[in-house]
Order: structure tokens, then C-alpha cells, then sequence
């Protein structure tokens, strides 16, 4: 399967924390998950790029802004 194929055939899901704003609620990126990786995307241009990364390069970028906002 192409990567293309993979990318369309995930589950993308926004966070939690999405804002409304002036662009009705799409201030965010979508995560998706597939074997193995971890893709990333803009929410308001989602057939747009999309960044992939090991999940466990994911994890550790999200322990980082966690530990960083429990610093502030």
C-alpha cells in the first residue's frame, strides 16, 4: 500500500484544546496514528503535508510540552 493510501486510511482526531477563534473552531493540528508511526496535520488544510514521526519521537515531543507547561 502506498503511503498516501496509509495516510488516507487513518483516523485522525483533533485535540481536546481546539479553540474556536475566527476560523470556527479549527485552530489546530489532527494526530493519526498508524503501525509504527505517528502523522501530524493542519486541520484547516487537511489534504495539505502532513509530518510523520515514530510514535516513540511523538511521545517523547508530547512528554516535552507537557513537562515544559507544568513548568509555567
Amino acid at each position: 500500500m502506498s503511503t498516501q493510501r496509509k495516510l488516507e486510511a487513518l483516523t485522525w482526531r483533533r485535540s481536546s484544546y481546539t479553540t474556536g477563534g475566527s476560523n470556527g473552531g479549527t485552530t489546530c493540528v489532527e494526530v493519526a496514528f498508524g503501525e509504527g508511526f505517528a502523522a501530524v496535520r493542519d486541520s484547516k488544510d487537511p489534504a495539505g503535508g502532513v509530518l510523520t514521526t515514530s510514535r516513540s519521537a511523538w511521545k517523547s515531543f508530547l512528554d516535552a510540552v507537557c513537562a515544559d507547561h507544568r513548568r509555567h
